[in-house]
């Protein structure tokens, strides 16, 4: 019997819900409102764990935390000041007036808009490709941008998200994916106990207001040494004045290779039952431990926990736009963009 499948519902605020089961039991479930990730439900030993933060309505995004499980667009991360230059061209966009920086694009960016979508179905996988035109202009960002964004599950038990674009002026693009991981599938605990590998040497410092300020710093001898399997703990309970800065992790990691013959980062439950491992072709990943205090939101009728969920948002490294050796963002009419990630369930 065919199990690989996908139904669809609505989620409301005029958005769809696409649920997508492999051979194996896994759900993954997406919707069309920023092109997100909403449930990534697992098998483990007999009982079902959803294993990333998410809402169960298109109105709780809006309502509670609009880049959970979202793409991020056109620009991950922060552009310090709203300013760069593409060839002599000069370019301000609007601002955050509470810190003066633009933040994943800008206000209501890729993670507001209702994406175009299409289902594509093998034997193997099924995949919702996600479709959305950024006019020139928008959020101040130049030229028309005609964005694809797939999804991919497989029956090898990996989510794959495909980035492909287009331009017709030169531009910035740097998209990644806001997922949040909780292996434990208990919101109301801290990833601390976490284990998580890394292949980086190093790390890119941040500013008081977590902007890049150009020195990549070696992780040997800090805290953000991942190089080895290590409990998160590690980046959560130190004085080391980059944890201290920003309660945990909120920082790029430069890695020591692309591509998808060995993972760049595993995720590792706290009882080892359960494993994500990361590959991608980007230059960077950006880990954020959901430093949201007290106050963070309900998820699924549970209060989160501070630092409840660890983000993996792969990309350039913020930054790209000032400082050498950060890597290169700018898009040009002549060369499509196209990049892969992979997350690899793995159960013990």
């Amino acid at each position: 019997m065919e199990i690989l499948n996908v139904t669809q519902k609505e989620f409301g605020e005029k958005s769809i819900l696409y649920s997508l089961t492999n051979d194996h039991g896994v759900t993954m479930n997406v919707t069309d409102l920023g092109a997100r990730i909403v449930d990534l439900i697992v098998p483990v030993n007999g009982e079902k764990r959803n294993i990333v933060l998410g809402f169960d309505s298109a109105k709780e995004y809006y309502d509670k935390d609009i880049y959970f499980g979202a793409s991020i667009g056109r620009v991950a991360g922060r552009i310090k000041h709203g300013s760069f230059a593409i060839d002599d061209q000069n370019y301000q966009l609007p601002v955050d007036p509470k810190n003066g920086h633009v933040l994943h694009g800008g206000a209501e960016s890729f993670e507001t808009k209702i994406w175009q979508s299409e289902i594509v179905k093998t034997d193997e996988q099924v995949s919702i490709i996600f479709s959305y035109v950024s006019e020139d202009g928008e959020n101040g960002f130049p030229g028309t941008l005609k964005a694809d964004i797939t999804y991919t599950l497989t029956n090898e038990n990996e989510w794959l998200i495909d980035y492909q674009a287009t331009t017709d002026l030169p531009t910035l693009y740097n998209p990644t994916n806001h997922v949040y991981f909780n292996l434990t599938g208990d919101v109301t605990k801290s990833i601390a106990d976490h284990k998580l590998v890394v292949d980086a040497d190093r790390f890119a410092v941040v500013a008081d207001d977590t902007t890049a300020t150009g020195e990549l710093r070696k992780v040997e001898g800090t805290p953000f040494d991942f190089t080895h399997s290590a409990a998160l703990n590690q980046v959560l309970e130190t004085t080391y004045e980059q944890n201290v800065l920003v309660n945990g992790l909120d920082h790029p990691f430069i890695l020591n290779h692309t591509g998808f013959d060995r993972p760049q980062a595993v995720i590792t439950a706290p009882n080892d039952d359960l494993s994500i491992e990361m590959y991608t072709d980007r230059p960077a990943v950006v880990i954020f431990t959901a430093q949201f205090g007290e106050d963070g939101p309900v998820v699924r009728g549970e209060q989160l926990a501070n630092h409840g969920g660890i983000t993996l948002e792969t990309q350039v490294s913020p930054g790209a736009i000032e400082f050498e050796g950060f890597g290169d963002i700018i898009l040009y009419p002549d060369t499509p963009f196209k990049s892969r990630t992979i997350f690899k369930i793995n159960q013990e």
